[in-house]
């Protein structure tokens, strides 16, 4: 595995990743998932690089993934189990709401699949 396929990978999944949470938590399902108007930006995108070099590694180390639509499957199903388990650990500690659930797994599964495209495809391109 070579590092800088993995950083670069992991880089433009990032940004896509936190793109996408941009224009779906923060324009199109405002109602949905409301917050106390101070999120912090820079944590948010550390989460996302987080989560993007967790798929890039994957993709590289294990699953030898390099093309677009196979990240993006792989980035369904990762997107599933993660949204799922995080759904229900936040949801422990408060009365479950069942369209924000749906919603939110829905969410990441599209956007982690986006992601996951995004990461193959620049691991196929610096191939």
């Amino acid at each position: 595995m070579n590092a800088k396929n993995l950083l670069v990978s992991g880089i433009a999944g990032s940004v896509a990743y936190f793109l996408l949470g941009w224009l779906f938590y923060g324009i199109l399902f405002t109602s949905l998932f409301t917050t106390g108007g101070e999120e912090n930006l820079l944590f948010i995108y550390i989460g996302c690089l987080a989560y993007s070099l967790l798929l890039a590694y994957i993709f590289l180390k294990w699953a030898a993934i390099s093309v677009f639509k196979t990240g993006a499957l792989a980035g369904i199903t990762i997107g599933f189990f993660f949204s799922v388990s995080m759904n229900f650990f936040m949801y422990a500690m408060m009365p479950p709401n069942w369209t924000a659930i749906i919603a939110d797994v829905l969410i990441t599964m599209v956007s982690t699949a986006i992601t996951g495209g995004i990461i193959a495809l620049v691991i196929g391109k610096l191939k």
